[in-house]
């Protein structure tokens, strides 16, 4: 993916820690892809096997799968993988050591870097970025950001 000009907004690189709020994991319906090595490190964390964890967790759409989602009582829709302590209330990913692709590259998606409101539109839901734009959180250079947003084109 070309950007497209020499010196995009966020040349300068940009602050983003993931804080595990689980925001990312909520919303409209959508599609978490993963790949053939992703659903073998997902099922084996979960200790089941890959037929289980496809029949159990994901869903086809055309060639590809998704994880599933749970749709919550306000609408939104959850992935499956996301979690409530019933303690603290706290939401987080039960499988973010193996998590997909897709994921671990959050925020960095081309649809959030294409302009510097895609950006701040997004960190209205995101901690991370956030307290990034207040200069706090990892830095990620831009030379990072590239390999991160480009680490994430699915295969169609």
């Amino acid at each position: 993916m070309a950007d497209s000009h020499e010196h995009p907004w966020y040349a300068q690189g940009l602050h983003f820690t993931c804080t595990q709020c689980g925001n990312c994991c909520t919303g409209p319906a959508g599609y978490v892809w993963f790949t053939d090595a992703e659903a073998h490190a997902i099922a084996k964390h979960l200790g089941i096997t890959l037929q289980q964890f496809i029949r159990r967790h994901t869903r086809r759409h055309g060639r590809r799968q998704s994880l599933t989602e749970r749709k919550t009582p306000a609408g939104e829709y959850d992935c499956v993988f996301l979690v409530t302590d019933p303690d603290t209330g706290r939401r987080t990913c039960s499988i973010y050591p193996v998590r997909p692709q897709q994921c671990r590259t959050w925020p960095f998606w081309p649809e959030n870097l294409e302009t510097e409101a895609d950006w701040l539109h997004a960190a209205i839901r995101c901690p991370g970025m956030t307290a990034g734009l207040r200069g706090e959180g990892q830095h990620h250079t831009y030379q990072q950001i590239r390999i991160i947003r480009d680490s994430n084109t699915p295969d169609e």
